[in-house]
């Protein structure tokens, strides 16, 4: 009988066969010997995997290696609960056997930053809390196994990197399967990007934004290929001006067609994908014991079913889920209105998680393990726990005073007055701080202060009249047709007539960059000013210019559009939606 096997056997919970061992500040596996059961024979040798220690036979194959045991039940639920599912991948989970080893009384669990992982939403919270709260403190084969991947048919970065900052993609679905949920709205959904929430974490890892994208935004949806659950390919043609949540469902879209939507839309590219459906928000607040909301006044929601009085209330379940789903008794009773309430119970599951009752809780680690990776569905780049706790390493040290929860600044749609559409006065300005890594709190370290001082001190001078700025445009790595668009803006909107079209560059460039002589440098900073470029994109020659030669302007990928500042501004916009995830916020 294996480990898990034997402690039900004998009404031990298996969370508790789990020691911290002091020397290395990792969870390691104890089995008392029982009854009628040597301990292990002479010659057995000891073998660590993740951190977890097991007696195993000489010649035995280690639990690392991923030996199958006969009748051992394996494999991948779908995102719908079956088994199979679209593009998805299967591993087969495993449990090693493990004879008896000599018993010891379980120390005391000290809280270790290890054990601190980054949580910001309910699904990937969860995933976040398998990969870091120690690497011994799971059986890695079988939660390996509950593990469900969808590809991500080539969208995205390809996966994460320690030296650069990390976007993770989290998508809520109103999929209706599963007990109770029937109830909720459509029956029939075929599961859209119901909530959506772009988690960015900064190269420093010193500070987070989590960036909530409203369902019924006007958005590009991209020609996206896709692996259908019949393995057959496809291009899914683009919808111009479609609502964001139909990226994900809809003609049957994956979760790969979002995150080309969100870079379509931000210019961000993603990392990952996490998805989670009713179920999911279900389980995991249950294996919290629940999460603490406060309300400002009293609510009574038919279309939720959540009735609740005015003050401070824990919820779980069911209860949980109809709070996440409410929106006509909150705020204005928008969709709007109902993504502020999600990041208020979404700050208050974080602190929950960083609480030492969760992180010294070894039956509510397991429980919490046990839930998210049955009811999460994660991309095929982060589809083993060993990867899962990699990126939660990554993440966890960024403190949630400095995690800011806002959302894409929108305006209602006057053609139609169900959705909404960017606010092209601050949205870009969002987009581009994110892009630029720079951070919604006030963590930035004095250096990097400086350095930007210090920077915009080149760009201070004369500059020179806008009608005396000779300029050729070139498309080096933008979007097509950005050369023409530059243009444009510059002689309609910005007066620089002497401005001319040069097609492609001769070589495409990292980001844009503008090169001038000398003797140019005034025209250069009225450019640089009017384009919102930083000091370290001119590029200045040796020798000075003819009268008549013009500076030279290659777009990069950063460049969007015209009017669009290509440096990243030092502060959100003051109006903007947001909540800090340390502060408690009562919902009205």
């Amino acid at each position: 009988m294996d480990a898990q096997g034997r402690g039900r056997d004998e009404g031990i919970d298996p969370a508790d066969q789990w020691v911290l061992n002091p020397d290395t500040g990792d969870y390691e596996l104890r089995l008392s010997a029982s009854p009628g059961r040597s301990s292990a024979p002479t010659g057995a040798s000891d073998v660590r995997t993740s951190g977890a220690r097991r007696r195993t036979k000489p010649g035995a194959t280690p639990p690392g290696d991923r030996a199958t045991v006969p009748g051992q039940r394996g494999g991948r639920r779908s995102a719908g609960g079956g088994r199979g599912g679209r593009g998805e991948t299967r591993k087969q989970g495993s449990r090693a056997a493990a004879p008896a080893a000599t018993g010891r009384r379980k120390a005391k669990p000290q809280t270790s930053r290890k054990k601190k992982a980054l949580v910001w939403t309910g699904g990937a919270l969860a995933f976040l809390m398998v990969g870091v709260g120690t690497a011994g403190y799971f059986v890695y084969q079988h939660f390996n196994g509950n593990i469900t991947a969808v590809s991500t048919d080539g969208a995205g970065t390809g996966g994460f990197s320690k030296d650069r900052a990390i976007n993770v993609l989290v998508i809520g679905t109103d999929k209706r399967t599963g007990k109770g949920n029937e109830g909720y709205g459509d029956a029939g959904s075929v599961g859209h990007a119901d909530t959506n929430i772009l988690f960015h974490v900064s190269k420093d890892r010193t500070n987070a934004t989590a960036l909530s994208i409203p369902r019924d935004l006007i958005a590009d949806i991209p020609m996206c290929p896709t692996k259908l659950e019949s393995g057959e390919e496809k291009d899914i043609p683009a919808t111009p001006g479609g609502r964001f949540n139909t990226s994900l469902g809809q003609s049957d879209r994956t979760p790969s067609c979002t995150m080309r939507t969100v870079t379509e839309l931000t210019g961000i590219e993603v990392d990952h994908f996490m998805v989670a459906d009713f179920n999911a928000v279900k389980s995991l607040t249950a294996a919290v014991g629940g999460v603490d909301v406060c309300l400002a006044k009293d609510i009574d929601d038919k279309d939720s079913h959540l009735k609740l009085s005015q003050g401070e209330h824990t919820l779980q379940g069911e209860q949980a889920l109809a709070f996440l789903r409410t929106r006509h008794s909150v705020g204005f009773g928008s969709d709007l209105s109902r993504i502020e309430i999600q990041q208020q119970f979404l700050g208050s599951l974080m602190r929950k998680l960083k609480s030492s009752d969760t992180l010294t809780s070894p039956t509510k680690m397991w429980s919490l393990a046990e839930a998210a990776t049955k009811a999460l569905t994660v991309d095929d780049k982060i589809d083993d726990i060993n990867q899962l706790r990699k990126l939660g390493m990554e993440l966890a040290s960024v403190d949630p005073k400095n995690i800011t929860f806002t959302t894409v600044p929108v305006l209602d749609n006057p053609n139609d007055k169900a959705t909404v559409i960017l606010d092209e006065s601050k949205a870009p300005q969002v987009f581009s701080m994110m892009r630029e890594d720079v951070s919604f709190t006030a963590v930035a370290k004095q250096e990097k202060a400086e350095a930007k001082a210090k920077e915009q001190a080149k760009l201070k001078g004369e500059m020179a009249d806008a009608a005396d700025v000779r300029v050729d445009v070139y498309n080096g790595g933008a979007p097509s047709g950005s050369a023409q668009n530059a243009l444009d803006w510059l002689q309609n909107e910005q007066g620089v007539l002497k401005s001319t079209n040069q097609a492609n560059a001769p070589e495409d460039v990292k980001k844009t960059q503008l090169v001038y002589a000398p003797n140019q440098a005034d025209q250069a900073r009225r450019l640089a000013d009017m384009m919102g470029m930083s000091a370290s994109a001119l590029k200045p020659t040796t020798t000075d210019a003819g009268a008549m030669d013009p500076m030279t302007l290659t777009l990069g990928p950063d460049f969007t559009t015209g009017g669009s500042p290509l440096s990243a501004p030092e502060k959100a916009p003051d109006d903007i939606q947001r909540v800090e995830a340390d502060k408690a916020v009562c919902a009205k």
